[in-house]
């Protein structure tokens, strides 16, 4: 085949085309990361699974940070007054009383979940400071809100010396089917309790708050875990 001059020009081209191609194709490979060691690599992961949790966090509801229990546990807990008594009856006390759980949780960093108090008894589900892997500070923020607890009803009652609460139960919650059932009991313990129809209606539980500041999918997926075979101490 005879080479034309254009054919000539047009093979020229394609050469020059081919051999940028090959220095930049040389260019991206030096450009390209080395292999990490696998150790180095998965650490690289998890602090990338960490900042994107961390993003996450900040579009869940306060109380709620969704499905992350590896950091620190979780725990279901269960405290009760001696003989079942109901000492904090009535709108005041419950209200102190709520608030005082509240308020040592924050103090000790738990971070309840779900909380539902009433006159003899409460539950919540809550997480441990994520600087603990165990429950080492719930004895402590437990021991201060019955303590000052009881000595404020006391004081309000003329019953110095008085114990009022008895000991508590605490599960740690390690399957994600046993936490949400049990986010789903506690929000609607005033309902079992016969108090309400609708657990929003009752002020001294989370219902009301959980329904309104949670993601409607994420109410909705904890609502529909059933909890009518649960095992809880809640003869009240």
């Amino acid at each position: 085949m005879r080479r034309t001059p254009k054919r000539l020009r047009r093979e020229e081209r394609y050469r020059e085309l081919m051999s940028a191609h090959a220095r930049c194709g040389y260019r991206f490979r030096a450009l390209r990361p080395k292999r990490l060691p696998v150790a180095e690599d998965r650490q690289m992961l998890a602090s990338a699974r960490r900042s994107a949790q961390g993003e996450m966090a900040k579009q869940d509801w306060a109380h709620a940070p969704a499905h992350r229990l590896s950091e620190g546990g979780v725990y279901m807990v269960t405290a009760a007054t001696v003989g079942k008594v109901a000492y904090f009856q009535g709108k005041e006390r419950l209200t102190q009383l709520c608030r005082g759980l509240l308020r040592y949780a924050a103090r000790h960093e738990w971070r309840l979940e779900a909380w539902a108090v009433f006159a003899n008894h409460y539950h919540f589900v809550g997480h441990s400071p994520k600087a603990e892997d165990n429950a080492t500070s719930l004895r402590t923020y437990l021991s201060e809100f019955h303590r000052r607890s009881a000595r404020w009803i006391n004081k309000l009652d003329q019953a110095p010396g008085r114990q009022v609460w008895h000991n508590y139960w605490d599960t740690r919650l390690s399957y994600e089917r046993s936490y949400l059932a049990r986010l789903h009991y506690v929000h609607e313990n005033p309902v079992k309790h016969g108090l309400v129809a609708d657990a929003k209606d009752y002020p001294w539980c989370s219902a009301a708050e959980f329904r309104s500041r949670a993601r409607p999918a994420r109410v909705k997926t904890v609502y529909s875990f059933p909890i009518d075979r649960l095992r809880i101490e809640d003869d009240y």
